[in-house]
Formats: C-alpha cells, structure tokens, sequence
C-alpha cells in the first residue's frame, strides 16, 4: 500500500487560495469573521453579557450570538450603530489600501 503525503489545512488553503471564486468568498468570510470577533471584545470589555447587550439593543441573545458566531449575512450600518450606540461608541468607517 502506498502512503500519500499528508497534507495540512495551510497547504490546502494555499492551493485553493490560487482559485479566484474561492479566493473572493475567502476574504468575505473572513471579513466577516474579523468583525464578529471585534464586536464580541467590545461587548467583553464592556462586560456586558450577550443577554444584556440583547437588551440595549432592543433583540434578542440569539441575535447576538449569530452576529459574534460570523454567521449573521444581515450586517446593516444601522446594526453596527446600535452596538456601538449601545455600548457607548461611536461607528468609524475607514477604506484601506488592497
């Protein structure tokens, strides 16, 4: 029997990665992860529980949850203004080089 050589999660993506569609949904994700996890330290260095931010934002946990999981597609300025409204912040927008 022939063994294969092992491939690891890294030496996939950077195979994949070469692919323009895989690519461009790639990056997407990830944006989108990037900013889950931003508003997940924000909500945790407020100390505020995804209930209690549920609550200053006028939804509910399992809204939140899906928003801090990177999995909520419905990311609407007027939803980053009510965190960051609800945690006493401000939205800044910035566009930065490719």
């Amino acid at each position: 029997m022939k063994k294969g050589k092992v491939r690891t999660f890294q030496s996939r993506l950077q195979e994949d990665i070469k692919d323009p569609e895989f690519r461009a949904h790639y990056e997407e994700e990830k944006q989108a992860l990037m900013l889950a996890i931003k508003i997940s330290e924000l909500r945790e260095k407020k100390g505020l529980s995804q209930q209690q931010l549920a609550k200053l934002m006028g939804t509910s946990q399992q809204a939140i949850s899906r928003i801090e999981s990177g999995e909520y597609e419905g990311f609407t300025l007027k939803t980053l203004e009510k965190i960051a409204k609800s945690t006493g912040m401000r939205v800044k927008i910035e566009f930065v080089a490719a």
